[in-house]
């Protein structure tokens, strides 16, 4: 499976797993299993999702006057000395849901850094969304154990690899307000990305959130 493919097929889980929990439907239907075969080397490729299969958005509540491609990190935010990202174009409402998704990858196509974020219908509904995704981070990571995280409410970091073991994979996942982010690191396998710069990048995407949705202050774990 393409790099393109394994990015759709995470964004489908996560948004069928957001449809479950918001829904209160049974957890084992409409999410299926995540297959990632990338190569090591990650070639840039355009992230504009055409998996459509589920039906009935549980996101739908959430504000559509909310433009979340404005609300995502830009490649000069992750950008260090050592790596400089360039963003593909970002997509509005993966799967026709609210939220958006934008990949990122460095200059040598070693690393690239995932995120999408789904809007809710309100906060209320952000701990159970969070908890299904968090039950479904072993179909893109597999080799760690989740960590609690200070980034946003609910914070959790997981760091292994992928199910294929191709390339080493770290994902962050918290909500901020109405809305669920996810964070994925994806590198040569045995390169996982630091703890730091993923709590870099994701206090910065959580700040960005918060003041883009008018959201007060979370603290992490």
């Amino acid at each position: 499976m393409t790099r393109t493919s394994t990015t759709r097929a995470t964004t489908a889980i996560l948004l069928a797993a957001l449809s479950v929990s918001v829904a209160a439907c049974d957890s084992q239907s409409g999410v299926p299993g995540a297959t990632s075969s990338a190569p090591a080397v990650l070639a840039p490729i355009a992230t504009t999702s055409t998996t459509t299969k589920a039906t009935a958005s549980s996101a739908a509540g959430a504000a559509p006057s909310v433009d979340f491609t404005r609300l995502l990190l830009q490649a000069r935010d992750i950008s260090t000395a050592e790596d400089s990202y360039t963003a593909q174009p970002a997509t509005a409402n993966p799967d026709g849901r609210p939220g958006a998704e934008v990949l990122l990858v460095n200059q040598d196509q070693t690393k690239a850094v995932d995120i999408l974020i789904a809007g809710l219908p309100d906060p209320a509904t952000a701990p159970a969304a969070l908890q299904e995704a968090q039950v479904n981070l072993a179909n893109t990571v597999t080799g760690g154990q989740p960590q609690p995280s200070p980034v946003g409410a609910g914070g959790t970091m997981v760091s292994g690899t992928s199910p294929d073991g191709k390339k080493s994979v770290t994902v962050l996942l918290f909500t901020e307000g109405a809305a669920l982010a996810r964070v994925e690191f994806d590198g040569v396998p045995g390169q996982p990305a630091s703890s730091a710069f993923v709590t870099d990048t994701g206090q910065k995407q959580d700040i960005a959130l918060r003041v883009g949705l008018g959201a007060p202050a979370t603290t992490g774990g």
